[in-house]
């Protein structure tokens, strides 16, 4: 019978399954025991993370070779997460590499003719270590977000903003009287780029911008202003009408631009002296606290009074007339 063990003549086998054992010698112990805590998933070399992460290790330790097959918009004509621009045009590129701006890469359209600048602009990049890329037409077109680029961009930072006292110590240091351009919500980044263009061509000492809701020096400023943005200071003021109420306690004349102005620009008895010109958009001009710490409200005399200046061309005819009565 199965299981009679106590039949006369049974025999028990050393080794068998029936009966009591001495212990587990610890066995049971060891399988209740933990793994410790879960590896990320990079850490596991099943995982996608894990080959993803090997991946960009090859590409990083790979050599950079002249050709591109497929660059990436790294914020482009967008600044973005990454804190890069892209400027593009052959006048815009040269005055920056001229500037000693820090450019980044080089990219060059494959084909493109060689002219002057171009040719100048392949001496800065190899005179000074910048790689240089050769890029497709349609990879350009889109690494510049479809913009007017004649076969050349160049990746630079982000733009460095001066504090609205550097401007003072810049006109200090020029020894000529105090002229600063500052925009009351000028959204535009071309109009900014045309007030930097014209603040370089007729000897301002910088322009004033307020950190919030208003353009900055982006890739679109930096193609209008054909390059001036490279050698023009731009600060950004945390509160424009505080900024102006230091320029005012600094000795400046705080003049601002509106249609209505009393006071034609070509004929301001105070242009010798320095000044803070003020220019506002063009649909809503000047905003109220801002008016109000104005000296002067000037304006610019237009044939047609239904008719009305963007911020650049004011600028620069104020400018202009600044400059005109400065010679006198």
């Amino acid at each position: 019978m199965a299981g009679n063990s106590q039949r006369r003549g049974a025999v028990r086998k050393p080794g068998s399954k029936k009966g009591s054992s001495v212990g587990t010698g610890g066995k049971g112990r060891r399988a209740l025991e933990g793994r410790g805590p879960t590896p990320k998933a990079e850490d596991r070399p099943a995982h996608p993370a894990a080959r993803r992460k090997v991946a960009a290790e090859r590409r990083a330790d790979a050599p950079r070779t002249t050709r591109v097959s497929a660059p990436m918009r790294t914020g482009g004509t967008r600044p973005g997460a990454s804190g890069v621009e892209v400027v593009a045009g052959r006048n815009s590129v040269v005055e920056a590499l001229r500037a000693g701006v820090p450019a980044t890469a080089v990219y060059v359209g494959h084909r493109t003719e060689a002219d002057d600048r171009v040719r100048e602009i392949l001496r800065a990049a190899s005179s000074r270590g910048i790689p240089l890329l050769e890029v497709t037409k349609p990879e350009l077109d889109r690494l510049t977000d479809g913009s007017v680029h004649q076969g050349v961009a160049i990746q630079v930072p982000a733009f460095s903003y001066a504090h609205p006292v550097d401007l003072l110590a810049v006109a200090e240091r020029s020894g000529t009287p105090v002229l600063i351009v500052a925009l009351d919500g000028v959204t535009d980044p071309r109009n900014l780029g045309a007030v930097l263009r014209s603040a370089a061509a007729f000897g301002a000492h910088g322009v004033l911008v307020p950190e919030r809701r208003a353009a900055g020096v982006t890739a679109s400023a930096w193609k209008v202003s054909a390059g001036a943005a490279a050698r023009m200071p731009v600060a950004r003021a945390t509160n424009l009408v505080r900024a102006l109420q230091e320029y005012r306690e600094a000795g400046c004349f705080v003049v601002g631009l509106d249609a209505g102005g009393a006071t034609p620009i070509g004929e301001l008895a105070l242009a010798d002296g320095p000044i803070v010109i003020v220019v506002g958009s063009e649909g809503k001009g000047l905003g109220r606290l801002v008016r109000e710490n104005c000296d002067v409200i000037a304006s610019i005399p237009i044939a047609a009074a239904v008719e009305s200046l963007n911020a650049g061309v004011a600028a620069g005819i104020a400018l202009y007339e600044v400059a005109r009565l400065r010679s006198r």
